[in-house]
């Protein structure tokens, strides 16, 4: 599959692409501030992560976060599908753990996770974002948990 990411409109404004495209850039270049240019003060960020504060603003100080964990991070938009004032896109997100996130100690280990978004869009804004991401492959690959796999007449828990 090409590298390229495939995208299809079928009447996105091209402004709201944008707006989409700028919210996964504020992670890839650990800038804030791009969030408002891309989101409504009131978006809303469904589910809010443990401690974040809703809006624009509150996404800020994740954005900070992201990168201290994950200097190295970015978010490759792969397919973006739109329509009037709404959007799916199908991403994913590559760094190496160099800083505590969820908890566990920096690993050094690199990573790459799958992310599926669904976004409203308005007036160049993005208002509504309901985020999947795995991050439970991602304990996985750090080695935050075990491999799950039970030994032959060990009992299930």
């Amino acid at each position: 599959m090409s590298q390229d990411p495939i995208v299809t409109s079928n009447g996105l404004a091209e402004r709201d692409r944008i707006a989409i495209e700028t919210l996964y850039r504020a992670f890839s270049d650990h800038d804030p501030d791009l969030l408002d240019g891309a989101l409504a003060p009131d978006w809303q960020d469904i589910p809010l992560a443990p401690g974040q504060a809703a809006g624009r603003e509150g996404m800020k100080p994740l954005v900070h976060a992201f990168s201290a964990a994950f200097p190295d991070v970015r978010i490759t938009i792969h397919e973006l599908i739109g329509a009037p004032g709404r959007a799916a896109v199908r991403a994913e997100i590559t760094g190496t753990h160099q800083g505590e996130w969820f908890g566990v100690a920096p690993t050094g280990v690199r990573f790459t996770i799958p992310i599926h978004e669904f976004h409203y869009v308005r007036d160049g804004r993005v208002t509504h974002t309901w985020h999947l991401e795995d991050w439970f492959g991602w304990l996985h690959q750090v080695g935050a948990l075990g491999t799950g796999e039970k030994r032959a007449g060990e009992k299930a828990e």
